[in-house]
């Protein structure tokens, strides 16, 4: 480091030596072709002086070019802020031409920093605009088509009641589609209700696994279950949410008469739940985004198996707040392993 410092120091020196020499070596030339009879003594003076002039008005030139840097630096930046603030995130300033990291720079690159986060965000606002609009709309179209439907008077019984039924169902999935937002949206915010109290996650899976058990029954699948004894300190309406969406999940993805598997265990301070299903899978591609809001893996499926997109990125948030990870693992045809582990205490 020593001696680093101890080079450029050298070098700094040299440039100096050099750049009086130069200026020296002007000023003697100009001097002698100068059509005027000095004396030696004279003659050395105006060399000397003349250096000094040439000295002074090189440095001139280049505060003067490294100002008008600077200045258009600054008005860049006002130019860049307006557009910000205008609603255009799509600016990078370019410091390429500076020669040596400084505070400038450092102030260039936070800002094309934050303009990066901004354009993401916006990004990130519209495709969340897009698909709310998107979900909202699909619904609504089909309530207002049956109810259309619905006022031919040479309607059978059954049609209307298959009629209303449709516009049932599109109505509670609108419902829950303004619930799960309302949910999401409150567990991004710093004031939602989280309250950590000791209770057994055994005997929450448990209860939700027999809460489900109509749906599991109608399909006839084989459940494997093994429950460890673990205590627990965590928010349990919060991770009641949690299993209810990956247990409901699996069951709805899982094909007649195929299995689930749901194991619970203690791993040094945490608690390791798995959730597997030998169900239809999910492709390498989709569980990458698995976790995003509106996401559906499940496009080719068939329309009644069609979510919110917004049950899994509910999830994440939830496990995220008690400090815990989830995984996926799974392959098309084969099934599907959501791992989460959560700590004890």
């Amino acid at each position: 480091m020593r001696g680093n410092r101890f080079f450029k120091q050298m070098l700094v020196m040299l440039f100096f030596v050099t750049f009086i020499s130069i200026c020296f070596t002007a000023g003697y030339y100009i001097i002698q072709l100068l059509p005027l009879r000095l004396t030696d003594y004279v003659r050395y003076l105006a060399t000397i002086v003349t250096s000094i002039a040439i000295m002074i008005l090189i440095g001139h030139l280049i505060h003067a070019i490294h100002h008008n840097k600077r200045v258009n630096i600054y008005l860049e930046i006002i130019d860049a802020l307006r557009k910000i603030a205008n609603g255009d995130y799509n600016v990078q300033l370019d410091f390429n031409f500076m020669d040596k990291r400084n505070e400038m720079t450092d102030i260039i690159n936070h800002f094309n920093h934050m303009a990066k986060q901004l354009k993401q965000m916006e990004e990130m606002r519209q495709e969340f605009i897009s698909n709310v609009s998107h979900e909202i709309q699909s619904p609504l179209t089909s309530i207002v088509g049956f109810a259309q439907a619905l006022q031919f008077n040479k309607l059978t019984t059954e049609e209307r009641n298959h009629y209303l039924h449709i516009i049932e169902t599109e109505s509670r999935r609108l419902s829950k589609l303004s619930d799960n937002l309302l949910k999401l949206t409150s567990l991004e915010s710093e004031h939602h209700p989280f309250e950590r109290t000791d209770f057994r996650l055994d005997q929450q899976i448990r209860t939700i696994i027999l809460a489900c058990e109509p749906a599991w029954l109608e399909k006839e699948l084989e459940l494997d279950i093994t429950l460890d004894k673990i205590p627990i300190v965590a928010d349990q309406d919060l991770m009641s949410q949690v299993w209810t969406n990956l247990i409901h999940n699996s069951i709805k993805f899982t094909r007649q008469r195929g299995k689930i598997t749901i194991l619970l265990q203690q791993v040094d301070d945490l608690a390791s739940i798995t959730i597997s299903d030998n169900g239809i899978g999910i492709s390498e591609t989709d569980q990458f985004h698995i976790f995003e809001r509106f996401y559906k893996a499940d496009l080719a499926r068939e329309r009644s198996k069609s979510g919110s997109g917004l049950g899994l990125s509910i999830v994440k948030r939830i496990i995220e707040m008690h400090e815990g990870t989830i995984s996926v693992n799974s392959e098309l045809e084969k099934g599907t392993t959501f791992t989460i582990l959560l700590p004890i205490s």
